[in-house]
């Protein structure tokens, strides 16, 4: 009985840790952060938290769903909000001045751990002006889990997959016409990845793209912000820990849900860099990022340190290209979107000031702007000529 209570016990504690170490690793971190004791009582803050998850509106827009499959048999999750002819026009006035969009579809990949959601303000600042696309990538989201991650046979998730589901969701999604494509890390990633598979499609179909906080390559370089040794010794370890705690689902999830505190506040620190960051979106990104299952969390981490798609890049090099990061970026450092904007020399390079992992959610307007500044400058906006060339913008990081 003694035992038995004390193997209860011990568990319960290994859950705990076990939580502690995924509220890192789904915020795109590394274990050993310092994180500073909260001073309010957890009973404050647990109502807090259920009161922003019933007033706060992020996430709630929905348009026309639809499901494509992987080559798999993975039932992808897209939704599409379609020109809608009587939108107001101060709205168009506000992002395309007195020009009106021209038949495109914008399609908006996300990152690791989020979901179609995360681009709730871009997707609210173009909703019925411009063709969009949202889908949840495989696992994540709406989206169905892995068929080839799943059984005795299971293959690890690669972002060439990642880029091939993408290129199904376009088949149905968006069959025709001009494409824009938007990802933001790991969603960036995939963009990059189907321009490798399929650069004829690319060359046929894409006027614009969008690269937001994301890499092409030499992540497993990113220090997450902490000293060397622990950087060091975490990577060691890491992919072990990941695989054991992968295998036992249920009492890792358990043990975030006990941790919830200090997942919250690795959370925050590892999306955002603003101090007043509003509530109700740190709370947003957090739901966003709990909801993930330490499975997928497990499968899906190791294809970061194998990507590699600098030369991929290539492939826009004809067209306009965003390269937009937050300066205080954890997770993919802004020296990597530099390094994407040096491989293309035509690119906007936009460095948003106090800006974190999450930038499209901590300044949306800036990031907003940008890509109806894309949108002009990839002809899917008519204009009255070109402006000046592009050109590396540290752009002043306005929130809606």
């Amino acid at each position: 009985m003694g035992e038995s209570s004390g193997s209860g016990t011990s568990s319960w504690r290994r859950a705990g840790f076990a939580g502690a170490a995924i509220g890192v690793l789904a915020a795109g971190a590394a274990a050993g952060v310092a994180v500073e004791r909260l001073t309010v009582g957890r009973s404050v803050r647990q109502k807090a938290r259920l009161a922003l998850d019933a007033t706060g509106p992020y996430g709630s827009l929905r348009g026309t769903s639809g499901r494509a499959l992987a080559e798999d048999s993975t039932v992808l999750y897209y939704e599409v909000d379609e020109v809608e002819a009587d939108t107001p026009p101060a709205r168009r006035r506000r992002l395309f001045g007195r020009k009106d969009p021209a038949p495109v579809t914008v399609v908006f990949s996300h990152g690791y751990c989020l979901n179609q959601d995360s681009w709730h303000f871009q997707r609210a600042a173009l909703r019925g002006l411009v063709r969009t696309v949202h889908w949840d990538q495989r696992s994540h989201g709406r989206s169905g889990h892995g068929v080839a991650q799943s059984g005795p046979d299971a293959v690890p998730v690669s972002i060439d997959l990642l880029g091939r589901d993408l290129r199904a969701v376009l088949d149905v999604a968006a069959p025709e016409g001009p494409l824009v494509l938007v990802g933001h890390s790991m969603g960036g990633m995939t963009v990059m990845a189907l321009a490798e598979q399929y650069p004829e499609f690319v060359r046929d179909r894409v006027v614009g793209v969008a690269l937001v906080g994301t890499s092409a390559g030499k992540l497993a370089e990113v220090s997450y912000g902490l000293p060397l040794a622990g950087v060091n010794a975490v990577r060691r370890v890491l992919p072990g820990v990941l695989k054991a705690l992968g295998s036992q689902a249920e009492l890792v999830e358990r043990g975030r849900r006990a941790t919830a505190d200090l997942f919250a506040g690795l959370i925050k620190k590892y999306s955002f860099s603003s101090k007043d960051v509003d509530p109700a979106v740190a709370r947003f990104a957090e739901r966003m990022i709990e909801a993930t299952p330490i499975d997928v969390v497990a499968e899906f981490y190791p294809a970061f340190a194998e990507h590699d798609k600098a030369a991929a890049l290539a492939a826009f090099a004809d067209m306009p290209v965003l390269a937009l990061a937050g300066d205080n970026d954890l997770v993919t450092p802004s020296s990597h979107t530099e390094a994407i904007a040096g491989l293309l020399p035509d690119a906007e390079l936009v460095i948003v000031p106090d800006g974190g992992h999450l930038v499209m959610l901590e300044h949306p307007e800036a990031v907003t702007d940008r890509l109806a500044d894309l949108l002009v400058r990839a002809g899917a906006v008519p204009g009255q000529g070109q402006g000046p060339g592009p050109a590396t913008v540290r752009t002043d990081a306005r929130k809606s």
